[in-house]
């Protein structure tokens, strides 16, 4: 008798259950714009209705949520993943003001298991259904061989748009604009494989009274979703010059990605707070600020550029959504060969 797929580690069976099990959350992201249903080799999402915009503009991203699912894994947690995937890419497209149309997922593992697959599609499809984003499809992988035992990979991509004329892009942003921050709620889905390496040594388990629970929990908390917050100034009319969506790099990589050449943003260390489990792995790893700004968000998911006379209008409007802004910083003129980003500690 033959080697069977089975035998070399792929189980067809069980790949085609947890597929069905998918189903029901799958679909209860779907509207009237999906077409033909799950499962099909191609999702179907009827765009007519755009042509009755002026000049839309589609805006895509591809992302995942890193050595997160370490944690995950190791804690026997899956039921935050979805929402950091969709959260992020969402936040993503978000910087250049779109809203999301349909998301696809990647899932892969070295052996499916059914019920981890079922927690994670489960919250990709949750963090869908809030950004009314319809789960298009996705594939899920079995490759022995190629991902650790008990280890999965996650990666997701959406389609968005936005009107051209509505598109943010930071040219707008000149010296004098302010910064605003939202809050982030931990690490969100950058600086993992550093934080793995820093408390190795450490329990996940470990109840830690500074975080507020263990550190496990501390570190799954799911990726802020930004788009409530962002859309609801957009829908007031508040002139918002640029977005930064503070991930890999933070700081110092991620505004420049929106800033002119003309100009730096300079950020007032100290002008919000530090989220616990940055402070927690500061003191653990012996990091300075900089490295920490640099890797982490330290507590800023979001920054919003503006002029500096709707500050006012746009911190009470946070205020009146439950979401608390800090103005961070402000824009300056870049003096000639200078870091696009300057950070001042405070004596």
């Amino acid at each position: 008798m033959g080697i069977s797929y089975k035998d070399a580690g792929v189980d067809i069976e069980r790949a085609s259950l947890t597929k069905s099990r998918m189903t029901e959350a799958v679909q209860s992201t779907y509207g009237p714009e999906v077409l033909g249903g799950h499962g099909r080799f191609g999702g179907m999402f009827d765009i007519q209705w755009l042509q009755f915009k002026q000049n839309p503009v589609l805006v895509a991203s591809t992302d995942g949520v890193g050595t997160k699912t370490m944690i995950a894994a190791a804690v026997g947690r899956f039921d935050t993943l979805g929402h950091d995937l969709v959260n992020h890419c969402v936040d993503d497209i978000l910087v250049q003001g779109a809203r999301p149309l349909f998301f696809l997922d990647y899932v892969a593992s070295s052996h499916l298991d059914t019920e981890h697959i079922l927690q994670v599609v489960q919250g990709i499809a949750t963090a869908c259904r809030q950004a009314n984003c319809a789960l298009l499809g996705g594939e899920t992988a079995e490759m022995p061989g190629v991902y650790a035992p008990g280890e999965l990979d996650l990666v997701g991509t959406i389609v968005g748009w936005v009107e051209r004329e509505h598109i943010i892009d930071g040219s707008r942003i000149e010296a004098g604009d302010v910064l605003i921050g939202l809050p982030s709620s931990g690490l969100h889905t950058n600086g993992y494989s550093l934080a793995r390496r820093v408390l190795a040594d450490i329990p996940l388990d470990k109840e830690v009274p500074a975080l507020g629970g263990t550190l496990g929990d501390a570190l799954l908390a799911p990726h802020r979703n930004y788009l409530k917050a962002v859309s609801e100034l957009l829908a007031a009319g508040i002139d918002i010059r640029g977005l930064a969506h503070i991930t890999g790099g933070g700081f110092y990589d991620n505004l420049p990605r929106v800033l002119p050449k003309a100009v730096t943003a300079h950020l007032r260390f100290g002008s919000w707070p530090i989220t616990p489990v940055f402070l927690w792995l500061k003191n653990q790893g012996g990091l300075s600020w900089p490295e920490m700004l640099q890797i982490f968000n330290t507590g800023i998911g979001y920054v919003l550029i503006a002029k500096k006379d709707v500050a006012e209008d746009v911190m009470n409007r946070l205020s009146g959504m439950d979401v608390q802004g800090y103005v961070i910083g402000e824009i300056k003129t870049r003096v000639e060969d200078q870091e696009q980003v300057q950070v001042h500690f405070p004596e």
